[in-house]
């Protein structure tokens, strides 16, 4: 596949992609995607008729200010919208190539356009799934034989975060306060963070979801399942160590949680699925998964202080290390009839590798703050610093192309 409109063969956006999102044009709202270094306006498209043949059936897909009713519809819509797209620009499509007109209305360079929310967010659940994390933050704080909790190898942990504080790449994030109790032999003390952490995870957007009392199975979770996100979400460890005791995150977890932009389809992602790890336990048979259920997808997480021009790469590490699976996660999430709804959000949890640069957390990195970490200006960190900028990235890649998720980017003022 090629397009009539050029980028280079490492773009993250090419015609393979389509990923979906909402930009602000001449002020508007209006739903689009990318290719290459350009943004399509897909309300736009779908004014001049683009999308008629799916339109007749199921009304507008696309002339709202957010993604919603387009996950509504399924998958079925959103992979016959993909594919209308990726036929329109074909480099050997002369339809919307040789209009001048169209073009001018329709496509417009990244730099000239804002990326804002695109979907309003009603739930959104953050998951526990990576082994390696969950052993590295047990080994902490509980010791090398009481790591994992008895429940951990059985199911997939989760928590509902809170969905009012769920930012988009490019917002900065306010230092939390809140208790904290560094002395464990004095009362505990009110102010500022001082052990602020990034948390390397991907996010999935649920689709058409369930009816209350309903629940969806691991064999047909995927059609439920829109799209993914690189998820930031931020902790404060230091109130997160205090507060969580019996009922778990609170105010550490629910100040802020960073998203990226665009939404990357699985549909996109389907030449990159790959196995996931072997179980250790016999899970229950809710649970079980056939095939290839996770995908190869690599991340990089990289830190910039104010001294810095560019970013310091502290981990890299990849989706397919996690223990459970999204189809897991939904699967679970519902099995007890609770309701999911489009656009809900549900993220995979600390992403961390068997190796050191893979962990996905500044606690694991430089464990508990007793290993620095050294920054290519000499500076040091336990933790993020005001001012740091954190810098987050994911994409596939084979000899051909890569389907790229761009990067959730985000300062911490004080």
């Amino acid at each position: 596949m090629k397009s009539f409109i050029e980028y280079g063969k490492v773009t993250n956006f090419p015609l393979q992609n389509i990923p979906f999102g909402v930009c602000e044009i001449n002020g508007e709202r209006r739903i689009c995607t990318a290719l290459g270094s350009y943004v399509i306006d897909l309300k736009m498209l779908e004014e001049l008729g683009y999308f008629d043949e799916i339109m007749n059936k199921n009304g507008k897909l696309f002339s709202y200010g957010v993604l919603n009713h387009f996950l509504s519809l399924g998958r079925v819509i959103s992979r016959t919208a993909r594919k209308i797209l990726q036929e329109l620009f074909d480099e050997k499509n002369p339809l919307l190539r040789d209009n001048a007109e169209h073009r001018e209305k329709c496509i417009h360079h990244m730099n000239n356009v804002k990326m804002l929310m695109p979907i309003l967010i009603g739930d959104y659940t953050d998951f526990y799934s990576s082994r390696e994390h969950a052993t590295n933050v047990g080994e902490m704080f509980r010791g090398k034989e009481n790591a994992l909790m008895p429940n951990w190898l059985h199911l997939p942990i989760a928590y509902h975060g809170r969905s009012s504080s769920i930012i988009m790449s490019g917002k900065e994030v306010r230092r939390p306060k809140g208790q904290t109790r560094p002395d464990p032999d004095k009362p505990p003390v009110f102010g500022p963070c001082r052990q602020l952490d990034f948390e390397l995870e991907m996010g999935f957007f649920v689709g058409t979801g369930n009816p209350l009392g309903e629940s969806i199975s691991v064999d047909e979770a995927e059609e439920h399942i829109f799209g993914m996100v690189i998820v930031n979400d931020w902790s404060a460890r230091d109130i997160q160590s205090w507060e969580y005791q019996p009922l778990g995150p609170f105010l550490a977890k629910n100040f802020a949680t960073s998203i990226s932009p665009w939404i990357v389809t699985l549909d996109a992602l389907e030449p990159f699925r790959t196995e996931g790890p072997k179980f250790e336990k016999e899970l229950l048979p809710y649970l079980h998964t056939k095939g290839n259920p996770t995908f190869d997808i690599k991340l990089e997480v990289g830190i910039k202080s104010e001294k810095m021009t560019e970013p310091a790469i502290v981990c890299r590490s990849n989706y397919k290390n996690l223990y459970y699976n999204m189809r897991q996660h939904l699967a679970h999430h519902t099995v007890n009839g609770c309701n999911t709804r489009p656009g809900d959000l549900m993220a995979s949890g600390t992403i961390s590798g068997s190796t050191k640069d893979s962990r996905g957390s500044m606690l694991e990195l430089t464990w508990r703050g007793t290993e620095p970490l050294t920054l290519p200006t000499g500076e040091e960190r336990k933790f993020i610093e005001d001012g740091d900028t954190v810098i987050m990235s994911a994409y596939c890649e084979n000899k051909e192309y890569r389907i790229g998720f761009g990067e959730v980017k985000t300062k911490i003022i004080p």
